[in-house]
This record gives C-alpha cells, structure tokens and sequence, in this order.
C-alpha cells in the first residue's frame, strides 16, 4: 500500500498553531510566565472522552466488540492482514515471541539501543537476547552487525529490530539476513506508527510487528498495544495467548488449550484508540512539520540532528540531536524552561539486570557511544509556533554562548 495521509480522514483537525504566530517572544514570555514547553503532552479530544462515557453507560468495559473493530482498523491502516490487541506494547511483544514458538535457550538478535522491554520480552518468551550494534546515523541496527552476529552463532532463530525513534530500521537488509539464516522477524514498531520504508507502513515487514499505546506515543490509548501479522497461524496463538490460552476468543467459554496471560486491552482503551487512529497522520504531519522547522533553523550549529534516509518517513516520536556536549545543553534549555530526556543513557547490555546475560567483554561501541550524546528535543504535536521558537532560541542560545 502507498503511504498517504488520506488513508484515515482528518480533514476536520484543526491546526495545533492556530493563534499562536503573533506571540511576544518566547524566550520573555516563559520567564515572566513561568511556563514550560513539556517532552510530551498526551491529550484526548472530545470524541474519545464521549465514546468512553458511551462504553461506562453500557456497561461493556473490559474486552468486547470495540476491541475488535480496534484491532480490524487497525490492522488495516498498517496494511496487515490481522491485528490482536493487548495490554501494552511489552506484552505485545512477549505474545508475539511466544506465538512464534520462542523457546528456552532460543537466541533472537535485537538492538541494545532501545528501551529494556524489547530484550525482557525475548527473556520472558525464555530466549536469549544477542546484542548486535547499531548504525550510527539511525541509531537502528546495523545490518552488517547482525549480519556477523548471526554467523558466529548457531542457536539464533530470529530478528527483533527496533524502530527507534519514529524511524524504521534498515528491513530490506534485515529481511535478507533472515531470509539467508531461516529466521523470523519481529518489528519493534513501538515508537514508529504510520512510519514508512518505500511506502509501505511498518507492521507489515516480518512475521509480525508490534506497537505501544503509552500515553507518549504517536497515538495512545492510555496503556496499550498491538500484534499486527500477515500470518494467521501467529494472530491466532497471539489471541489465544493474550486471553488465558483460551481456544475461541470472545465465547466467554472455558476451553484453555494452552498455557497464556490475560495480557488483554479494554474497550475503554479501544474506544479511545480507535479516536486516536482516526487523527494519526494529522498528529504525524504535525510531528513531521516541527521536525523540519528544526532541522532548517539548527542546520549551522555543531550538533547532529536526525537523519531520514531516502525512501523512509520518519515519524519522530522523538526528534534526538547528538552533541558532545549533551549535559550543557541540556542545562541550557532548562534554564530557558525547555524540556529534554535522554532515550537511552545506558545501551541494554549494560544495565544490571543483564549482567547475567551480556559479559563484560561485550563492547557495543556504537551503541554504547550514542547512550553517551543523544539528547531528544520536545516534537510533540502540542507545540505551538512560540513553543517551537523558544525551543530553537534556547539551542542556539547554548552555542552563542560557548
């Protein structure tokens, strides 16, 4: 499918920017104000709030038919076959490692420049995850990485890149490693929905994809996730798993034909999910356009901003600079009431909680180098003109400065 942002009309939003242009300037007005601009800023309209007070009045709150046209709608914005909703983007990815037959000892290869949740999914589906490094510029996997990885080893039996970022990683690469060893692959979408890779949507590469709802993320539902799959076999172990190993989902019966969680999204979190989906590429376009008012005002200073490599949409869950000089600016743009955070200052394979699974010989240098500079600038689809200009005036402020 071609990537348009027609595909889901939102034609009827109305501009974040709106009266916003002729404000005094921002740098002034949030020192007198003593306003911020925020990291993020999850909001909810009018319509999802009354599609959950329509859920509460009818009493149909936990999973249910709203789900299902959730997952139905989903499914097809992706440009998937099938979509099975769970709880959160953890448990999404933990159900779909599980539907593909993860198994105790089973190596998957993934990227130690994520949030912990990709590897503990691998763990907790009872494999083991294998770190491969990233590419500098994406900060996604380098396929070269994996590449050698997969071939010093013979217990790998899959792929789990990650998106990072609101950018896809390099998965025609990706998809010729696996499709040379034999091995599933897993999208990590959590932080990319809507993004694209030669106009198709992410969700639709590997054997599955998964997604997160958190209330940061492009879209929310509160809490919440998805499994998105071309592959029946998987969307049906995938729905089994999420529902307590039930054999027919939505019956209310008891035949449990296997082992499960109850890993499963409410209709409130559908509802709301399904508001959101509906303004997603509104909200995307919005995300895209500070990005680029970024990239051009930030062009002459010494830092790196993103990269969006050709053929790739990026959707900019998060707009990361890198700059050797991460904590000063930082501590400037907080002095001009600016937000930041770091995603991610410590890479996966060096958190405690790994200390059992990478040894202390593992040397990631890319990764570990970039959990040393990144730094994300506020690119939520709630800034305003004046938020973007004090945004854009506390950097350049740094480095006039220096």
């Amino acid at each position: 499918m071609t990537d348009t942002d027609t595909d889901i009309d939102a034609d009827a939003e109305t501009s974040i920017d709106a009266g916003t242009s002729g404000d005094a300037d921002p740098m002034q007005a949030g020192a007198d104000a003593g306003t911020r601009v925020p990291i993020a800023d999850p909001t909810l309209d009018e319509d999802a709030i009354g599609r959950v007070r329509s859920l509460l009045e009818s009493g149909t709150l936990a999973d249910g038919p709203e789900v299902r046209s959730f997952e139905e709608e989903f499914a097809a914005f992706c440009g998937a076959d099938r979509g099975v909703a769970t709880s959160n983007g953890t448990t999404a990815l933990h159900a779909a490692l599980e539907a593909l037959g993860v198994g105790e000892g089973d190596a998957v290869v993934t990227s130690p420049f994520s949030f912990v949740a990709s590897a503990n999914a691998i763990r907790l589906a009872g494999g083991v995850p294998v770190f491969a490094d990233i590419d500098p510029e994406t900060y996604t996997l380098d396929p070269e990485s994996v590449a050698e990885t997969v071939a010093r080893r013979d217990d790998v039996v899959g792929l789990l890149p990650v998106h990072l970022y609101g950018l896809p990683a390099d998965v025609p690469a990706l998809l010729d490693v696996a499709d040379d060893h034999d091995l599933f692959v897993v999208e990590d979408a959590c932080q990319a929905h809507g993004a694209t890779v030669r106009g198709d949507r992410v969700g639709t590469f590997g054997d599955a994809a998964c997604f997160s709802f958190y209330p940061t993320k492009n879209m929310t539902t509160g809490e919440g996730g998805m499994v998105t799959t071309d592959r029946d076999d998987v969307a049906d172990r995938v729905a089994r798993y999420v529902n307590h190993g039930r054999g027919e989902t939505g019956t209310g019966g008891y035949d449990h034909v296997e082992l499960g969680h109850n890993y499963r999204l409410t209709s409130f979190g559908a509802a709301i999910g399904r508001v959101q989906l509906q303004r997603l590429p509104s909200l995307n376009r919005a995300r895209r356009e500070t990005a680029s008012a970024y990239d051009d005002e930030l062009a002459d200073l010494p830092l790196e901003t993103p990269t969006e490599p050709r053929g790739y949409r990026h959707v900019y869950h998060q707009y990361t600079v890198r700059t050797d000089d991460r904590e000063g600016l930082a501590a400037t743009l907080e002095k001009h009431g600016v937000d930041t955070c770091v995603y991610y200052d410590t890479p996966i394979h060096r958190q405690p909680a790994y200390e059992s699974v990478s040894t202390a010989a593992t040397r990631l240098p890319r990764a570990e180098r970039a959990a040393e500079e990144v730094l994300s600038l506020p690119v939520h689809p709630g800034l305003s003109d004046r938020d973007r200009r004090r945004v854009v005036e506390a950097v350049r402020d740094h480095y006039a400065n220096q």
